[in-house]
């Protein structure tokens, strides 16, 4: 697990959707099989990348994006209760992130 710190909620963003590009291009994975069921690759979340900010310790804000296996990404906010972001046609889910933070 990596960890950064930015001072600037903008920064933060342009490194997330550089770390959500990067993963999503290797993100592809064969279905996962347990005894009950089998996951597709859109079902498998690969890699969840987050936001959380601006305090230290009680982070106010919590968001980020979830990659899955098949390359697609998600958005959402919330940290125990996540709220999926809906995604614009022809936006991927760091741009639905960054739409959703900058604008309320």
């Amino acid at each position: 697990m990596d960890r950064e710190r930015f001072t600037a909620l903008d920064a933060a963003l342009g490194a997330l959707q550089d770390r959500v590009a990067t993963v999503a291009g290797d993100a592809a994975r064969d279905p996962a099989k347990t005894q009950l069921k089998r996951y597709t690759a859109d079902e498998q979340v690969v890699a969840r990348l987050e936001l959380a900010g601006p305090e230290r310790r009680l982070a106010s804000t919590h968001a980020g994006v979830d990659v899955h296996g098949d390359g697609s990404t998600v958005a959402y906010l919330g940290r125990v209760r996540r709220r999926a972001v809906d995604a614009a046609p022809g936006e991927d889910g760091a741009a639905a992130l960054r739409r959703a933070l900058l604008n309320p």
